[in-house]
């Protein structure tokens, strides 16, 4: 009887000390400003093992196909410290973006850690309004985007195409870093739609509005962002 209640008084202290290993984060989230000419945003998260077991990492995933993240080894010693170091593949990407990496252990206290990367990605351009119509029979005049610029990104030019030949485009430089994109219709007696591709020289992202002529007494669709 003894002898059973020792064997169990011993597994319930291993499981006690078990339940109580698990890798110490310095921060689960971190916050990056990458530069208008970074193509890449990496972040590191730093960890430290505080028990006096070895933790395995069986795995490193990230939430999505642009983000990659890793561990430079997958066995962490008692009082050893690390790193996940994971990177964000840019792209054409502007705005706020955030990436969770998810860090699969041996721990049974906390099998799984969330890990967020978010980048802040400033946009060179801002467009208002990003969608400009007619209403069929309308008198085709010029309206008109403004491509407001940012100061830490400084634009000296941009190039606007139409992806239909019935839009016109015409670019004029303003002041205050301000640029009037002009699209004109051919006319207005049919529906015609298109896409303008607009590109600042710096960087050389592309950025999109839209134009078309509408049905009479149609109503334009809402605009996501």
């Amino acid at each position: 009887m003894k002898l059973w209640l020792h064997v169990f008084l011993s597994a319930l202290f291993f499981s006690a000390v078990a339940a109580q290993a698990q890798l110490v984060w310095e921060k689960t989230e971190v916050e990056l400003h990458p530069g208008p000419s970074d193509k890449q945003a990496v972040g590191t998260f730093r960890y430290e093992n505080q028990t006096d077991k070895t933790i395995h990492i069986a795995s490193v995933h990230t939430s999505c196909g642009c983000t990659t993240a890793g561990a430079k080894k997958n066995d962490v010693s008692p009082g050893e410290k690390g790193e996940i170091t994971a990177t964000f593949n840019i792209g054409d990407r502007t705005g706020v973006q955030q990436k969770q990496i998810t860090v699969q252990t041996d721990d049974t206290k906390q099998p799984a850690t969330v890990l967020t990367l978010k980048a802040v990605i400033a946009s060179p351009l801002e467009l208002q309004p990003t969608f400009v119509f007619w209403q069929q029979g309308e008198e085709p005049k010029p309206k008109t985007i403004i491509a407001k610029t940012t100061k830490e990104i400084p634009v000296k030019h941009i190039d606007v195409s139409s992806s239909s030949p019935e839009f016109q485009t015409s670019v004029e430089q303003g002041a205050n870093g301000e640029f009037k994109i002009n699209v004109t219709p051919h006319d207005t007696t049919r529906t015609v739609a298109a896409t303008l591709t607009i590109k600042p020289d710096n960087p050389p992202k592309p950025y999109y509005a839209a134009a078309r002529v509408m049905p009479a007494q149609a109503q334009p669709a809402p605009q996501t962002h």
